[in-house]
């Protein structure tokens, strides 16, 4: 009976190590991604509550589905999460060809920018944010939303055409 006593403590204790170990592993997977999916889902959604939400949401969904999510596991949990909120899909935008693309070079501000990608259409805007801003290549991007590279490529040259009118819009 003792001895049965002290392999379940030392199996406890085991266990013990083994939850420290998974929770120092998780919070190390957080620590590293937290910002950059925040960013993402702020900029997505414009609103700071629903951002936190979506953050929290995509990490419980990256770690539901595996015990050491990589970056793209994480990536894609959160287009899952950001799919249930807003139309990413398709290429929303189509832009016609303009006569003379407007110059935004000379007073453009910070604010403009923040603005110009709060009204591209879902799908722009994330490929914007994950290619311009987060540095994702053109087939990491196409895998995460399930197109091709040149739908990723239109997609960016879309919208940062449209940046370019909205820009001049307000300026």
């Amino acid at each position: 009976m003792a001895s049965l006593q002290s392999a379940i403590n030392s199996l406890a204790s085991y266990a013990s190590v083994f939850e420290s170990k998974i929770a120092t592993l998780y919070h190390q997977i957080y620590d590293e991604n937290c910002h950059r999916i925040y960013s993402l889902a702020f900029w997505m959604t414009g609103n700071e509550l629903v951002a936190e939400q979506l953050s929290a949401n995509t990490f419980l969904r990256a770690f539901a589905m595996l015990n050491a999510p990589t970056q793209d596991h994480i990536d894609r949990a959160f287009l899952a999460e950001v799919r249930e909120l807003l139309p990413v899909g398709p290429l929303t935008l189509k832009c016609t060809v303009s006569a003379q693309t407007p110059s935004v070079y000379g007073n453009i501000k910070r604010i403009h920018l923040e603005g110009a990608i709060v009204e591209l259409p879902g799908t722009e805007k994330m490929i914007f944010l994950l290619h311009d801003v987060e540095g994702y290549d053109h087939s990491r991007i196409a895998r995460l939303l399930g197109t091709t590279e040149e739908e990723s490529k239109t997609g960016l040259h879309n919208a940062r055409i449209k940046m370019r009118e909205l820009i001049a819009q307000m300026c």
